[in-house]
């Protein structure tokens, strides 16, 4: 494509480089419209002699061509494409999940000259019809070659994008404290977990309560870890009326006890530093911090979708959420951020 300035007597055909305004300042004529004899002969009323034009040549790829070439080739399961319009080609969900994101092949896809692909985070979850993605072409035309680039990029191995779909499934709640403030930790916790596992498509399948005191409380606490996962819970929720204060805590300890192991305690988010992630075989068990009880956005957003999405999550995928990792503060905790 070249795209210069030309006499408004070889400009007939070409496509119009800017927006052109009349005299009343109200645009006239449109960016990228192929430009008529009337056209021109409003430019020269308008007193121009020159215009600036794209010529599309014979190995070209228009923009909306371009575009749905592109985005076909980058989106894969879960993911609908738009109508391309002005070079833009949108990718909306088809269902509740999470979207993928191959973050390396991205950069190279947006290396192409004049390819654009712009996404939601890596691992949103996703509604249907929400927009996942949009690729915009920011040429009046692209050559073939790049597009096949593009295309080769966007498809390399599986497509670059896609949705995981987020299944139903049953969580478990285990809360413990004093026994005096149990109704009070109930109800705190469970509400905001509970609206955000039906957001995601689970259910809040079973919740207990231990008063943990001393011992005894520990072998309590592994009993039910137990019990839930005898009874097909897939997923257990740790919460209670102190967080998890140290890798060799109760909760933890309670954990092994039962039979599981810790991937990690701690986590570079806040709210949220307070995480323990374990595993029991293959059930995923969260330590959650106090700031679970609040429905801004905290740590168990960032890491209970993948959970259910049966992502298998290690300390390193913990300690990459850093980046990005301060999120809004929460008048839930204990101390406010900006107090400390």
């Amino acid at each position: 494509m070249n795209f210069h300035p030309i006499p408004l007597a070889e400009a007939e055909g070409k496509i119009l480089g800017h927006n052109i305004a009349g005299a009343d300042g109200r645009r006239a004529l449109r960016k990228g419209k192929p430009l008529t004899a009337a056209d021109l002969a409003l430019l020269h009323q308008l007193g121009r002699e020159m215009v600036y034009v794209a010529e599309i040549g014979g190995e070209d790829v228009l923009e909306n061509g371009a575009a749905e070439r592109i985005a076909t080739a980058v989106g894969g399961a879960n993911l609908t494409l738009s109508k391309a319009l002005t070079g833009r080609c949108n990718l909306h969900a088809a269902t509740l999940g999470l979207l993928r994101i191959d973050e390396e092949r991205l950069v190279q896809l947006n290396l192409c000259e004049a390819v654009t692909l712009a996404t939601l985070p890596n691992h949103s979850v996703v509604r249907p019809r929400q927009m996942a993605a949009t690729l915009k072409i920011i040429a009046y035309a692209i050559p073939e070659n790049e597009v096949q680039e593009a295309e080769t990029i966007g498809r390399e191995v599986r497509p670059l994008l896609h949705v995981s779909a987020l299944p139903a499934r049953r969580v478990g709640l285990i809360l413990s404290g004093s026994p005096t403030a149990e109704a009070q930790i109930v109800a705190s916790f469970s509400k905001a977990l509970e609206i955000r596992l039906q957001n995601w498509g689970s259910s809040l399948a079973q919740i207990d309560f231990v008063p943990l005191e001393d011992l005894h409380g520990e072998m309590a606490l592994a009993e039910l870890i137990a019990q839930q996962i005898a009874a097909g819970i897939e997923l257990i929720i740790l919460a209670g009326e102190t967080a998890i204060m140290d890798r060799y805590d109760i909760a933890p300890r309670a954990v092994e006890r039962a039979g599981g192991r810790i991937t990690c305690f701690g986590a570079p988010v806040d709210p949220g530093n307070l995480l323990m992630l374990a595993r029991h075989g293959r059930v995923p068990i969260i330590g959650a911090p106090g700031c679970a009880r609040s429905p801004k956005q905290n740590i168990v957003d960032l890491i209970i979708p993948r959970l259910l999405a049966g992502d298998y999550l290690t300390k390193m995928d913990i300690v990459r959420l850093g980046h990005g990792g301060l999120l809004e503060d929460v008048p839930e905790r204990g101390r406010p951020r900006k107090l400390s």
